[in-house]
């Protein structure tokens, strides 16, 4: 039996990491299985008290926040699984779910990463995540099947290759993050497991999705609601992926959109709906990609290396 390290982040929301604990404790009938739990830098350091609660979980906590992919990372650099099962924190397992994934892995050898279907907790009928269609690389846009759907089964026979895993809960192989390296910490949040699923589909290996596995994940129907941190990586990030995944003629279309077409749509927009302060947060995303590398996200290099 392939061993499972089931890793989730954790950032001041205590109670929530708590109740994906006892969802495991509950649900979760593979025997296979460690846990990790990193604490990415919260207020307040719970791993002192979690350590007696929980003597059955590993506990690593980090300083600082090292965003969604520096907390996974270091998960996974601890993690002594063959297979690493990325969960958001505001998950719930479901019986069987373990299983479903590691059978996906185990009958496809080219399958590096798999997702489950995602169902909202507060609307539990409500579908979140059917799979991802592929990148449209001249606009950085695709869709995510099925949200916002109520799940009759409509779906279920998409089971197999799909776009992108959904970073609320993803199954990797060990051996495909040796092949494809971990996931780009300057990315920090949003993106970055759609650029990591890029470099394991270029190390060789599909993306599938199991429609027979569920989670539950509690973010809200309406999460899409507009902030300023959310406002300025989304953008950021959006062309710091089509700078690390696409060739240099769709390069070129995408900067042409997003200069011509999106910076000034999104403006009138961000002036109409009296969001001035969003206008420099805009500005100074774009700025970012000019000064900083792809790949490192250091200083000092040009949007077009």
């Amino acid at each position: 039996m392939k061993k499972v390290s089931v890793i989730t982040v954790n950032f001041n929301h205590n109670y929530v990491t708590e109740a994906l604990l006892h969802s495991i404790a509950e649900k979760n009938t593979y025997t296979s299985l460690e846990i990790i739990v990193v604490d990415n830098g919260s207020k307040e350091n719970p791993v002192p008290a979690w350590v007696l609660k929980y003597p059955h979980v590993q506990f690593i906590r980090s300083d600082k926040n090292l965003g969604f992919a520096g907390g996974n990372n270091l998960g996974i650099q601890k993690a002594s699984g063959d297979y690493f099962f990325l969960v958001n924190n505001d998950t719930e397992f479901t019986e069987g779910l373990v299983e479903q994934l590691v059978a996906t892995l185990e009958q496809h050898p080219e399958c590096g990463i798999v997702s489950p279907k995602i169902r909202y907790f507060d609307e539990p009928e409500m579908l979140q995540y059917a799979g991802y269609t592929e990148m449209n690389y001249y606009t950085c846009r695709n869709k995510c099947i099925g949200q916002f759907e109520k799940d009759n089964g409509q779906y279920d026979n998409l089971s197999g290759v799909t776009g992108f895993a959904h970073g609320a809960a993803m199954m990797i192989k060990k051996e495909a993050t040796e092949k494809g390296g971990l996931m780009a910490e300057h990315f920090f949040l949003y993106y970055e497991e759609m650029d990591w699923c890029e470099h394991i589909k270029r190390a060789g290996y599909t993306i599938r999705l199991n429609m027979q596995a569920l989670i539950y994940h509690k973010e809200s129907v309406s999460v899409g609601k507009a902030s300023a941190m959310k406002e300025y990586f989304m953008n950021r990030n959006r062309i710091l992926f089509i700078r690390r995944n696409a060739h240099s003629f769709k390069k070129i279309i995408f900067y042409c959109y997003f200069v011509l077409f999106v910076t000034p749509r999104n403006i009138i927009k961000y002036i109409k709906e009296k969001q001035y302060n969003f206008i420099s947060i805009l500005l100074k995303a774009i700025t970012w990609n000019i000064m900083h590398d792809k790949a490192s996200g250091e200083i000092g290099y040009p949007i077009a290396k």
